[in-house]
């Protein structure tokens, strides 16, 4: 369905039904660690650094960050001095020596197919296929193929109608001349902006054949000939110059830190002076211990990509790291926020 009014909002808060979606993998997770790697006994036992994790149980570095992070946002592990411990509610119920052991009761449920892409995910550190599906592909691949990519997009799109007019509550886009949105997916988010902002200019870049998507999504909503789709690869072209602002949703966390700086660097070289760049993203706190909802969201996004959801503080160094500077943070609805820096 094509929302006729992009400026209008539900009466309700869909965050119940988005954050059952995105936290999809965060119990497999739990049961893969609980009774595959008998983590917390190990654990409780010998308490370790992040690195002793990684090398005790064989996993990779970028599953055992967000691993950690689920674990912390639950309750079930504290870290002292940079070693992680097994907090008393870990030694009560899920380490194998407690009398009220749980682990019995969860691997009941352990014989099912996603426990073991998820163990294979944790010990590689390379995408599982999109759905759990063994036959299937990583979520990047697929992505090239259009039925996939249109079903994709579509269901991003339903969920940009409800986030992208918050943005225009939370930010001032009047002082800026002309927004893109990179990895635009259906372009939802720019046509709001130009809704709120008809005499920008606004555009949309997607890489191939995402770009057609979004070509016949604007085309829907009458605004074919107002916003401009760049068909592009982020990584292998140079981005459009002449934009005030450079706007990234939920792209970040698709992709591992030497990819994104790739990307912001590209947005640095070619922003306007005076631009800014907008990250919009459920991010996690600069401690890494919630919100619970986006902890669970990033068991999804290391399943399913090389990514993860990032905290504020690593996105503030991937920026200043940049040339950014001004680097602020709003929060948004649905537990997502926009993390802004200024090129100058």
């Amino acid at each position: 369905m094509i929302l006729p009014d992009l400026k209008s909002l539900p009466a309700t808060s869909p965050e119940i039904i988005i954050r059952l979606r995105d936290s999809i993998y965060a119990a497999d997770l739990l049961f893969t660690a609980v009774c595959r790697l008998n983590f917390f006994t190990i654990i409780a036992k010998k308490p370790g650094t992040f690195k002793d994790i990684c090398s005790t149980f064989k996993i990779h570095p970028r599953t055992v960050d967000v691993m950690l992070t689920l674990f912390k946002s639950y309750g079930l592990i504290e870290v002292k001095e940079d070693k992680f411990y097994a907090t008393q509610l870990t030694l009560d119920h899920l380490t194998d020596s407690s009398a009220w052991c749980l682990i019995p009761y969860l691997s009941t449920h352990t014989a099912r197919p996603i426990i073991d892409q998820m163990h294979e995910v944790l010990r590689s550190g390379e995408p599982g296929h999109w759905g759990g599906k063994e036959d299937g592909q990583d979520w990047a691949t697929a992505m090239e193929q259009e039925d996939f990519a249109n079903n994709f997009t579509r269901g991003m799109d339903s969920r940009g109608a409800v986030f992208a007019p918050s943005l225009t509550k939370v930010f001032d886009f009047s002082g800026y001349k002309s927004f893109i949105d990179i990895g635009g997916a259906s372009g939802i988010y720019a046509a709001v902006v130009k809704s709120y902002h008809p005499d920008m200019k606004v555009a949309v870049l997607e890489k191939p054949p995402v770009d057609q998507v979004a070509r016949r999504s604007l085309k829907n909503r009458g605004l074919d000939k107002k916003i401009e789709v760049f068909g592009a690869d982020m990584f292998k072209n140079e981005l459009p110059k002449g934009y005030d602002i450079h706007f990234y949703s939920h792209v970040l966390h698709d992709w591992n830190s030497d990819q994104n700086r790739k990307i912001i660097s590209n947005s640095f070289r070619n922003l306007n002076h005076g631009g800014i760049i907008m990250i919009h993203d459920a991010h996690l706190n600069p401690e890494k211990t919630g919100p619970v909802s986006v902890a669970e969201y990033s068991v999804l996004i290391m399943f399913s990509t090389h990514g993860k959801c990032y905290s504020l503080s690593e996105i503030k160094q991937l920026l200043t790291g940049c040339g950014f500077v001004d680097v602020s943070y709003k929060e948004t609805v649905g537990n997502r926020s926009i993390i802004t820096g200024k090129k100058i």
